[in-house]
């Protein structure tokens, strides 16, 4: 089939590059020129395993293309929409300016009988406008919303390997049609009996916020859970071992530290509090302000428990970040926890040198007040504290006994429990984490 993808971030890119490798004519279009030069070169935009060499088979295949004028997409049959949605400033409402634009920018192209593919997360009832206007300005015209539930660090295997397909259609007798439709798109990967809910467009608008908004109360719990076992002498992460080995509960996202970030979870929870105020059912979803709260305060209990370990003072103490990213295999650095709890240590007097495997850059642009190092041994020579706070398998696998030759003192805060405390405390280290006792 020839498909085109409206917008290429992070979601239209690996979308795209995906739609190319099961065998589809696709082309991606974004209005910024430079990304584009970068697709079109082969070039990744940013980081994500397994993207770039993805990107450059599809591109030598001839199957895919890039460009920065929307009629390109033109006779196209199916035409997705992959724009973020990113959180209104000032507001929790999601801000559906790129959606608009893209649904507009289509309109100079798509023909009766085409099918429009919204990926992008949006508010319930935005799929029904849409499907309105397309249907006023272009008869005959389709419309399907197809959410996408991409991992950071795992987007190629969630699109090409996914583990559901959700398809939200229309009412009535075009409904068949735009499944016969999205069943074309993704053959390959429905042949292989991958899970499939058809349902309205209202469900599948929800699904993604409905799934982000219980992940993030997962990981709020058990960091509520590590708030009460630092009051009442507890561990954490034996605790949180237990009631996985419950079936009905599981042991995944009840990982307690730092919480969560990133351009999804939290912008969705409360995207998904403003639409649930607009539609009269506020109530409804007013624990996931507790849980956004119990995610904040995780920063703010970071910084106190590395004063703590500083001695009572941050004031020109020297303290190595380890992890920049919001979450490894990354260099997204949205709303990252690491890089907020870098800032408010530097702001309270201390000396802080941040190192990542892959975001450093983006964090030099938007965080230029912040020292940067190649390496953790560079980060933390000298360093009076270690704060390991974006999971990395590099920090995971650091070695304490050599670690420890190169700071002043060997005190570890391990944001995200990630650490063997037993073999750094062995090495000599004072080990601290959230809601675990001191080692």
């Amino acid at each position: 089939m020839r498909i085109s993808v409206i917008g290429c971030g992070y979601l239209g890119a690996v979308h795209a590059a995906s739609m190319a490798e099961l065998g589809h004519e696709v082309v991606g279009i974004d209005v910024d020129e430079r990304k584009i030069a970068d697709l079109c070169a082969g070039r990744a935009p940013f980081y994500e395993p397994d993207f770039g060499e993805l990107l450059q088979h599809s591109l030598a295949s001839g199957r895919l293309s890039f460009s920065t004028d929307v009629a390109d997409a033109a006779g196209a049959q199916v035409h997705f929409v992959c724009v973020g949605t990113p959180q209104k400033h000032g507001e929790y409402a999601a801000d559906l300016r790129f959606v608009q634009a893209a649904a507009e920018s289509l309109l100079q192209v798509i023909e009766p009988g085409e099918l429009v593919v919204g990926k992008s997360t949006v508010p319930v009832g935005t799929a029904a406008e849409l499907a309105r206007m397309f249907g006023e300005k272009v008869p005959g015209s389709l419309l399907a919303w197809n959410p996408e539930f991409l991992r950071e660090g795992f987007a190629v295997r969630d699109t090409l390997h996914p583990d559901r397909l959700v398809y939200g259609v229309p009412d009535g007798p075009d409904a068949e049609t735009i499944v016969a439709v999205l069943d074309e798109v993704y053959a390959p990967i429905v042949a292989t009996g991958t899970p499939k809910v058809v349902t309205d467009y209202a469900t599948a608008e929800m699904v993604k916020t409905a799934a982000n908004s219980f992940l993030a109360t997962k990981i709020s719990f058990i960091n509520a859970m590590a708030e009460l076992c630092e009051a009442t002498g507890a561990d954490v992460k034996q605790l949180a071992d237990a009631i996985g080995f419950d079936d009905r509960i599981g042991r995944k996202f009840l990982n307690a530290g730092l919480g969560f970030g990133g351009g999804c979870l939290p912008k969705d929870i409360r995207g998904f509090m403003a639409r649930a105020g607009e539609l009269g059912a506020d109530q409804a979803l007013t624990f996931l302000r507790e849980v956004d709260n119990i995610n904040m305060r995780r920063r703010i209990r970071m910084v106190e428990l590395a004063r703590e370990v500083c001695d009572g003072s941050l004031l020109g103490k020297h303290i190595a970040v380890l992890g920049a990213a919001f979450k490894p295999d990354s260099d997204d650095i949205r709303d990252s926890p690491a890089l907020n709890v870098a800032a408010q240590l530097q702001l309270q007097g201390a000396v802080v040198t941040v190192t990542d495997p892959a975001a450093i850059e983006n964090s030099r642009r938007q965080w230029p007040q912040l020292d940067y190092a190649a390496t953790p041994e560079e980060a933390a020579e000298r360093a009076d504290a270690v704060l390991v706070l974006t999971e990395w398998r590099q920090y995971r696998e650091l070695d304490p006994v050599a670690f420890g030759e190169v700071v002043a003192r060997k005190r570890v805060l391990d944001g995200r429990n990630a650490l063997d405390r037993e073999a750094w405390t062995a090495a000599g280290w004072t080990y601290r984490a959230l809601g675990r006792r001191a080692g």
